[in-house]
């Protein structure tokens, strides 16, 4: 039998350069390593997001692009960040304080290539797969860093943190628990019992990480939220009603057993007292004062607000009494999505975010696994964002911008894909 001749290595690479099969799928392979460094390090996450930027280039189809950016779930995005940019030229502040608010904003930008590029990917599963695995590598390290602390990567990070702050992690595991449930819920009804538990003790695997090692505050509050979506969604009321006791009856069985959660809790009740009682600057106290303060700045400019990078200005011309005490406290973020944007850009920014949440709800209204990541993202990002700015935030908002992104162009894909079978079938 006769072997086939092989491609010389310079003809092999000359017929790739030109394929724009290779380079999608050399883009692919960026995205992928993007979401593995996504909850370990900030610098490789921006490192793959331009290299997958760059690959995008040869091959770039403007007119599918200039499609993907008319959808108002592309829109609001890109008008938000334009708005930021815009904002810099009635602004008081510093122009590296301006720079740097816009900055954040500009990720946002990915969300209509992130439609381009996976409405004619099919590696879009991979991506979130990738980033699922690398969550689990993190509560393994968490786990042990629980156990060691000098297995850490970041000394300052806390208990059970290896990396970035306990916040980013919380914010990982939880969605990550949430989303499985819908994969989870698929598998058992198919009868596929074995990768269903494999399923369930990944998400229990991070409950539990969230229950006895390291838990934020704001993933407490949200977590439970999401589920109560995911079973408004896709559970009769009967087994909401169940699962609803269940959960009060775990949830005070958790707080029992759990030092990390009581602490949490209980925590909540002190920093108020003390604030109310001593004006003190506990992280409660800090982000009343934050949020009183912030709302007064958007009623001295409400229509387009005071510009970007003008909060940490604000601020502190606002401070009142000595260090130590709340209203002291100068910040450059209120802790709060919405008065972020409002202090900077006035009501014209309130209608811009709240706008982009709402197109993003109603692009995942629909059924199937990819609309449920994307809507458990958002859903997660907009109640997160009544504690934090997660929009502007590093990791958060890449998580927003990836999750919305890429399920996106995967439920344009399957749509693109469903025309031609149904008109071949009329």
């Amino acid at each position: 039998m006769k072997l086939a001749a092989r491609e010389p290595l310079g003809a092999l690479l000359s017929r790739r350069w030109h394929d724009p099969a290779a380079w999608i799928a050399t883009t692919d392979v960026f995205f992928i390593l993007l979401a593995l460094a996504l909850p370990w390090s900030t610098s490789l996450t921006a490192i793959f997001a331009v290299a997958a930027l760059v690959t995008m280039a040869p091959f770039f189809d403007a007119n599918g692009f200039l499609r993907a950016v008319k959808r108002p779930a592309s829109i609001f995005p890109l008008a938000l960040f334009t708005l930021a940019l815009v904002g810099m030229l009635w602004s008081d502040a510093p122009w590296d304080a301006r720079l740097h608010a816009a900055g954040p904003a500009a990720k946002l930008l990915m969300v209509p290539l992130l439609f381009y590029h996976f409405e004619r990917s099919t590696r879009g599963v991979e991506v979130f797969k990738a980033f699922l695995l690398s969550c689990v590598l993190l509560m393994a390290m968490s786990w042990l860093v629980a156990y060691d602390p000098r297995l850490t990567l970041n000394p300052i990070a806390g208990h059970g943190v290896p990396v970035k702050n306990y916040i980013d992690q919380s914010q990982e595991f939880a969605l990550c628990a949430v989303v499985l449930a819908y994969p989870l819920l698929s598998l058992s009804r198919a009868g596929r019992i074995l990768p269903a538990m494999l399923l369930g003790a990944i998400a229990i695997g991070f409950v539990a990480n969230m229950m006895f090692v390291v838990v934020s505050r704001t993933a407490l509050v949200t977590m439970p939220i999401m589920l109560a979506v995911f079973g408004m969604m896709h559970l009769r009321w009967r087994a909401n009603a169940v699962i609803l006791v269940a959960a009060i009856a775990l949830a005070g069985l958790a707080r029992t057993v759990s030092p990390q959660l009581q602490q949490k809790v209980n925590s909540f009740d002190l920093e108020y007292r003390l604030y109310k009682e001593q004006r003190a600057s506990t992280s409660v106290g800090q982000r009343l004062e934050f949020y009183r303060k912030s709302v007064r700045f958007f009623a001295e400019s409400p229509i387009i607000g005071h510009g970007s990078g003008s909060i940490r200005g604000l601020f502190e011309r606002a401070v009142e009494g000595p260090a130590g005490l709340a209203a002291a406290e100068v910040i450059g973020n209120p802790h709060n999505q919405t008065l972020n944007v409002a202090i900077q850009w006035g009501a014209l920014g309130i209608f811009t975010l709240y706008a982009m949440w709402i197109s993003h709800v109603m692009w995942f209204r629909g059924g199937g696994p990819m609309a449920w990541v994307g809507l458990m993202v958002v859903v997660q990002n907009f109640f997160t964002s009544l504690f934090n700015s997660h929009i502007f935030d590093f990791t958060e908002g890449w998580i927003y911008v990836l999750g919305v992104g890429i399920a996106g162009g995967m439920i344009l894909k399957a749509n693109a894909d469903e025309k031609p079978a149904s008109s071949s079938a009329s």
